[in-house]
């Protein structure tokens, strides 16, 4: 099958979050966000999503840089070219550096559409396979309000919850958390906010209960990650450090860390993150795959990417409602007894309205 790319369009959804969003990074209160369709001659529409933030808190990209990016630079290396599979975009691209997440909107855009033009579920197309997504959620806010939110995601079903931490969390709230619900999974989110004089602040979180604890120090901190690694008992998770292949590398080299979480906007899209999974799965690297507060389109992708066998962690996946009044996608994606279930529709199996 061939196909020749006639149009890219970009529109712009921004609305207010349900509650504000905190991290020890920054408060998100509304989300901006790029939608990327592309277009062939014959009127087929494929899409994808910017997970970039207004402003450069978690990476150097924006949405207004990707945009720019997008507009200037990758559309004009992909229209009028004749495509024969989603993984040429990556290739083209190559000659780009950096900008990964306006590289990784088209590029899904671009699967997504040769997954209708084929007939088939995008899970289906990157090698998924027909099971029920286990669903987890995530915990950002005042202490004082965590046990709440804990408790509400447990009545729902979820799978799995991971709290924000730092330096400055109490221990025996964390640990109590844990023992108070004995069913549910626990992953610990730090967001970079460890540092070698605190380190032993993260000892004593080994006692908490988590079953993993993701990115305790920041993006270039292999050292710490490793040291990390052989003290304690609980999993080091890699998040933001992970950004290509050679990363996953460097961590399975250096025994940085014990599983990583694959965010398809930070890795460049679908061709280097399936090249990931790949990896992992060889060298027995746990995988999940994480969120970006993103809408419907990015999730609609990142199930497909959860439906890998290797995938059994449960990811970020939280039903459209728990950010949004109105997600963008139609019909809107629901968490059933704490998981989600593939959709049997071609592409990313969701209709989107913008």
């Amino acid at each position: 099958m061939e196909l020749t790319l006639t149009a890219i369009d970009i529109y712009e959804v921004r609305k207010p979050l349900k509650q504000p969003f905190k991290t020890s990074l920054q408060t998100v209160e509304e989300r901006e966000s790029l939608i990327i369709k592309v277009s062939d001659a014959e009127g087929s529409s494929g899409y994808g999503e910017c997970v970039a933030f207004t402003t450069p808190w978690y990476t150097e990209e924006t949405v207004v840089s990707c945009r720019f990016v997008i507009q200037e630079v990758l559309m004009p290396l992909l229209l009028h070219q004749n495509l024969k599979h989603p993984g040429q975009v990556n290739r083209i691209f190559q000659q780009v550096k950096g900008n990964r997440m306006a590289k990784a909107a088209v590029e899904m855009a671009v699967w997504d559409l040769f997954a209708k033009k084929k007939g088939v579920p995008l899970w289906k197309l990157v090698g998924g396979e027909q099971k029920p997504i286990p669903a987890g959620i995530v915990v950002a806010a005042d202490p004082e309000n965590i046990e709440r939110q804990v408790a509400k995601a447990t009545a729902a079903g979820y799978k799995r919850v991971k709290i924000k931490i730092s330096p400055l969390s109490d221990l025996d709230l964390l640990s109590g958390l844990i023992r108070k619900y004995p069913e549910q999974l626990f992953f610990a989110d730090a967001n970079g906010t460890f540092a070698e004089e605190t380190f032993e602040q993260l000892l004593e979180l080994d006692q908490a209960g988590f079953a993993l604890i993701e990115q305790p120090f920041g993006e270039e901190q292999w050292q710490l990650h490793a040291k990390a690694k052989k003290s304690m008992k609980t999993a080091i998770c890699l998040d933001e450090s992970i950004r290509s292949f050679e990363d996953v590398q460097r961590m399975i080299e250096e025994q940085a860390g014990d599983m990583i979480v694959l965010k398809m906007g930070r890795l460049g899209g679908w061709s280097e993150t399936l090249k990931i999974a790949r990896l992992c799965n060889n060298h027995s690297i746990g995988m999940w795959v994480g969120g970006m507060i993103e809408f419907g389109v990015s999730k609609a992708h990142n199930l497909a990417l959860a439906s890998l066998p290797e995938i059994i962690l449960p990811g970020d996946f939280s039903d459209s409602h728990h950010f949004w009044e109105e997600d963008i996608v139609v019909p809107e994606i629901r968490v059933d007894n704490g998981e989600v279930m593939l959709s049997e529709e071609n592409g990313i199996g969701y209709e989107v309205k913008i």
